[in-house]
């Protein structure tokens, strides 16, 4: 159970951040001249707006989309129109979690792991379906050109790697995913070998001693200790390589529509500067002239 609501408390606690990101215009605005360079004061965002929304009166930024679906499962289905999905959604996290209640009292109640089993992967099921309706609510927002990098950003956010397959950079993939692999590995090792001396090191302290070994009580404490620190700088790993796959997917979408004019050029060369003061006199001196076009 915990393995379940630890991504989705991950993701409601997050939203705001990934809201922050996705405020500035992303593309949607091309409307706008480029020449515009006027700075105008944005309206307070209403929370009624969620629902006037989903009466189509007024529009939201995928961000916004993206937000309201993490709190309430279908509201991205419903401002997409997509009425059909929602029962699906619901119907796929109630049985799941129904399920998973039911096998998990009956292991209470018979110690039976099978039904332990069941009930996790009862859970498993019922977060699938609800990230799957996060996916879904991305991929079906409507946008109009041929990069969204908000829609890039949230893809690397719910899977790692699926941002960077939307910007066409598939030679990222391995990179990405041997990072994971990496820190994982390392993650694990370091998580085993804590609890290895942690265990060795309570039963040393233990009154009377459980412990028969040959190491002393000191170095047990410094393994103990030291394979700790290493994993959490194996989580450290994992959360960066994680973070890097969203700032990557999101940079490098803004990058597919970037305009760089064929007229870009930088030129220098020698050039006198005239009426340069010296001991009262006026002489040109000699300079250097940087031109740069674009």
């Amino acid at each position: 159970m915990k393995r379940i609501l630890i991504p989705l408390l991950f993701l409601l606690f997050t939203a705001p951040a990934l809201y922050g990101q996705f405020d500035v215009d992303m593309g949607e605005g091309r409307d706008r001249s480029r020449e515009d360079t006027t700075v105008q004061a944005k309206d307070a965002f209403k929370l009624r707006t969620y629902f006037t929304a989903l009466a189509g009166k007024d529009t939201l930024k995928l961000a916004r989309v993206f937000s309201g679906a993490v709190v309430l499962p279908g509201y991205a289905q419903a401002y997409n129109r997509d009425y059909w999905k929602i029962p699906v959604v619901y119907a796929g996290i109630g049985t799941g979690i129904a399920m998973g209640y039911q096998f998990d009292r009956k292991f209470k109640e018979t110690e039976d792991r099978a039904y332990a089993l069941y009930s996790t992967l009862s859970y498993v099921g019922a977060g699938l379906f609800y990230w799957g309706s996060l996916l879904d609510g991305v991929v079906q927002f409507k946008f109009e050109g041929p990069v969204f990098p908000a829609r890039a950003t949230l893809y690397s956010a719910l899977l790692p790697g699926l941002g960077q397959v939307y910007n066409r950079d598939y030679w990222k993939l391995p990179i990405i995913y041997g990072g994971f692999m990496a820190s994982g590995y390392f993650w694990q090792y370091n998580a085993l070998q804590y609890k290895r001396y942690k265990t060795m090191y309570n039963h040393a302290m233990a009154q009377p001693s459980e412990y028969d070994g040959w190491m002393s009580v000191e170095d047990i404490k410094w393994y103990r200790d030291t394979f700790r620190r290493f994993r959490d700088y194996s989580i450290i790993a994992t959360v960066l390589v994680y973070a890097l796959n969203i700032i990557d997917a999101n940079v490098f979408a803004h990058f597919q529509d970037f305009d760089i004019s064929d007229d870009l050029s930088l030129q220098i060369q020698p050039g006198l500067m005239h009426h340069i003061a010296y001991s009262g006199m006026d002489l040109p001196g000699a300079g250097v002239y940087i031109r740069l076009t674009f």
